[in-house]
């Protein structure tokens, strides 16, 4: 009973070893399509997914002013630390201490981007981007600080 139940599984095996040997012929002989994507040299109309989650950033605009209030939402959200966020008190013009933040510190090569901390923002302060190139040989340079020298929050963001 065991020798005719592997013998069946060999076969089987060929088979569907067959199949794909018959689509790989297939598409060697009939050069109409193209069914490959020619990674590297195709990067200025590469196109991902909108669903495609690449790294988290933190969006700054043009008067270097970012959304993020320090509320630590996202980094108590992220299930494996890969966000900590580093606060200060400002004191503004009418001289009551504001919480700012003063690092937010991003560990790529622990993130899961499971999107946690981009559901849990209030403020929508990060995002995650398309990027996907992340490949370096010096793992210190996967740690990113997001919040860009001398940023300060938006007027109006509470």
């Amino acid at each position: 009973m065991f020798i005719v139940n592997y013998i069946k599984e060999v076969f089987g095996a060929l088979k569907s070893l067959a199949v794909g040997l018959r689509r790989t012929m297939f598409y060697f002989t009939h050069h109409k399509e193209i069914i490959t994507e020619q990674y590297p040299d195709n990067r200025a109309t590469l196109k991902m997914s909108d669903r495609f989650k690449g790294e988290v950033v933190m969006p700054h605009d043009e008067k270097n002013e970012h959304r993020c209030t320090g509320c630590t939402a996202c980094e108590v959200a992220c299930p494996n630390g890969t966000i900590k966020i580093i606060t200060k008190f400002e004191v503004n013009a009418e001289g009551k201490k504001k919480k700012a933040i003063d690092k937010f510190v991003y560990h790529l090569e622990l993130c899961t981007m499971c999107n946690l901390c981009i559901t849990a923002c209030p403020s929508d302060a990060i995002k995650m981007a398309q990027t996907f190139e992340h490949s370096v040989f010096d793992r210190s340079h996967l740690t990113k600080v997001l919040n860009k020298p001398d940023s300060k929050i938006m007027e109006g963001v509470e």
